[in-house]
Parts: structure tokens; sequence; C-alpha cells
């Protein structure tokens, strides 16, 4: 079965370069991304994890975990992880799960057989705080991923889950939102004193909200 927005994430239980992973007890009260890889020691891998250690920093000020998933087994991660802080220039700082019997990569639909009867394609999920899936991003093997795209994602669910909003084409943070068809005018002249711009009765664009 695959895994559709708005389902839980399937917990598990799992080894990783962090010690034992208890999933939903991992990710409680905060928002997570969980990815996959192909493969240990693969080209493009290699520069995701980096890139990934990187923004270290900005997953934290969104209250974001992340975790990535290979179905290699956990004693080759330490070498990998030292190419990629070779390769990089950032060391692997989130834990690295070692899914070496492919259970996970099976109850969220990572394998594709049309693509690789034992390989994971590069599959990513943002999670909320309820362990919800709010996400899911899937590309095939060939092409690495847009981790700044993810990033801009995560600013756009966590705007639209506290606020009745939701954010036009190629929206930035700090950009105009959108006002939802179902809040009316009369409880958007609430919400929005100041006004909105109405270029549809169900286009109304008003600077996104604080707090």
């Amino acid at each position: 079965m695959a895994i559709l927005i708005g389902d839980t994430a399937p917990d598990f239980t799992l080894e990783s370069t962090e010690g034992t992973i208890h999933f939903h007890d991992f990710i409680e009260g905060s928002w997570a991304v969980l990815f996959s890889h192909p493969k240990n020691f693969t080209p493009v891998c290699t520069t995701e994890l980096g890139y990934t250690a990187k923004l270290k920093d900005e997953f934290a000020k969104r209250g974001v975990k992340v975790l990535g998933l290979s179905v290699d087994k956990l004693e080759d991660h330490a070498g990998w992880a030292r190419d990629i802080e070779e390769t990089q220039g950032s060391a692997l700082n989130f834990p690295l799960l070692a899914d070496t019997k492919g259970e996970v990569a099976r109850q969220y639909d990572m394998i594709h057989p049309n693509a690789d009867n034992t390989l994971t394609v590069r599959s990513l999920f943002v999670i909320g705080p309820d362990k919800k899936v709010k996400l899911k991003i899937e590309y095939p093997a060939s092409t690495g991923r847009n981790f700044d795209e993810i990033l801009r994602v995560i600013d756009s669910l966590q705007l639209t889950a506290k606020h009745q909003v939701a954010t036009p084409v190629n929206w930035k943070q700090g950009e105009d939102v959108i006002i939802v068809p179902a809040v009316s005018n009369e409880a958007a002249k609430a919400k929005y004193p100041e006004g909105w711009k109405e270029l549809k009765s169900y286009l109304r664009i008003v600077p996104q909200p604080q707090g």
C-alpha cells in the first residue's frame, strides 16, 4: 500500500549511526524529514547527505529532525560518512538508518520494481508533529534532490498549519499569501483588519501572517 498525504507515518525501530531509533518516539513533538538513498557510496547520495548536513541549523530553527535511510549495513555507514566529510566538507550530523532487511523501505513504498527490485528510489517524506505525512516526493536514482525546496515547502506547511492561508506559486518565506476560500470576507476582516487585495472573489492576497 502506498503512503498518501494525510496518512499516519508507519512507526518502526531501526539501528542508525546515532543508536537505535524508535521513529515515533524520535519525532515526538517535532516535524521530521525521512529520506531514502539507493545505496551507500553512490555519487549523488554523497552530495545530498553532505548538503543536508550543511543545513542542520536551518532544519533546527524550524523544529525539524532529519533521518536518512539506506538498505546497506550499519558498519558500512562509517566509511561512507568519512567520504561525505572529505568530499563535501561537512560531516554527517543526523542519523543514517540501516534498513538492511528493507522492511521500512517496503512500509514506505520506497522500492519500485520498475526502477530496481532491491534499491530504494529517492523518496522523501515530511511528517508533522501529529505523525501524519504532509509531503512526499520521489526522484529517480539519477537526479539529486533540491533541499532548498524542501525547506521552502516546510516553511509553507508550517505557516498554513497555523493560519488559514495557502501559499501561491514559487512562494518564499515573507512573501504574500492567499486567504483560503473557507474563510469568509467577514471572518477575514477580523483576521486582517488592514484589508487584502482581491483579484477574484476566490483569490484574495494578503501579507504573510506573523507569529
